[in-house]
């Protein structure tokens, strides 16, 4: 009898571990990603050494108002945070879709009846990085180089089908870019001038704790703000496009990402308790260099862009 304990035991162990490797992401490129490596992989703004950095900067290369601010500090993952709303049935994993599993209150749990819709998937998915350049010939004579035009393809690919997906909605690149350069300057006065119930319409809630810190660390430095942008801009350009699919079974249930870079000119000034400058100079300007992840859901009706990150290089 102890025997056949010790069995049933062993079994049961390697069920667990079986279902846990089956919660696995493979995106296509021989490569997997466990849910919970998945996440920001981007640090958020700093406020503390922007006079100090600011006077080191390029004007050609300058760093965004905000993320120069505060050196950045990583930020843990916290897989699917955000708002759960009880509508969809618990997603089944699927290798090609991001999969989650809800705990149902007791009362439901019998019935089997419970839904769960997403506002928002929480993180980033596929944070953009910068490549490294490579020549010609060591793409095309190279085992490295195969593998690195793979890789290349693969990310095209993606942005193509998610960019392919987001215009049977309707969308449109220079209505979207008017729209998201219009967002950008917002968040970055309500940022200035502090205003928190503003900038909560305005990003996903992942993003809004992120800028309310910076807000709240900011206040404790500096008693006022001054910012503002110089139209019109240098450049704005997508960077890449990412579709995260929440629903196996009905491929319009996804979120869209859409990662811009915005290369403007910008004028900062910050103040303390008296009024007197302590950072910044508002009659220079500076060439900043942001780049910013926007989100959309793609199934929710009425919905709209919002920011979801922003990513350091």
């Amino acid at each position: 009898m102890a025997l056949v304990r010790r069995f049933h035991t062993v079994r049961s162990l390697l069920r667990t571990a079986g279902s846990r490797e089956s919660s696995s992401l493979s995106f296509g490129n021989g490569n997997e990603f466990s849910l919970a490596q998945i996440g920001d992989d981007f640090r958020f703004g700093c406020w503390r050494n922007y006079h100090s950095s600011l006077s080191h900067v390029p004007e050609a290369h300058g760093r965004s108002m905000y993320s120069r601010l505060y050196e950045s500090h990583n930020v843990n993952t916290h897989l699917l945070r955000s708002t759960l709303i009880a509508e969809s049935l618990p997603f089944t994993n699927d290798k090609r879709f991001v999969a989650t599993q809800v705990k149902a209150p007791p009362q439901l749990q019998k019935t089997g009846a419970v839904r769960v819709s997403m506002v928002s998937p929480g993180f980033v998915y596929e944070p953009y990085a910068l490549q490294e350049k490579i020549s010609i010939w060591r793409r095309c004579f190279t085992r490295g180089g195969w593998r690195r035009t793979k890789e290349d393809f693969v990310r095209e690919l993606r942005s193509a089908y998610a960019i392919a997906k987001l215009r049977k909605t309707g969308y449109s690149k220079n209505t979207f870019y008017i729209e998201a350069l219009e967002l950008y300057k917002q968040i970055n006065i309500l940022m200035a001038n502090g205003d928190k119930k503003e900038i909560r319409k305005n990003v996903t809630e992942r993003m809004y704790s992120a800028l309310k810190n910076e807000i709240k660390q900011r206040e404790a430095i500096w008693d006022g703000v001054y910012w503002e942008m110089i139209e019109p801009v240098v450049k704005i350009r997508t960077l890449q496009a990412r579709l995260i699919g929440i629903d196996r079974t009905d491929l319009k249930k996804a979120f869209i990402q859409l990662t811009l870079e915005f290369l403007t000119k910008q004028k900062f000034e910050a103040y303390d308790a008296k009024g007197n400058v302590v950072a910044g100079d508002r009659k220079k300007e500076v060439l900043v260099r942001d780049i910013w992840v926007f989100e959309k859901s793609l199934f929710h009706t009425g919905a709209y862009w919002r920011l979801c990150g922003r990513i350091k290089l």
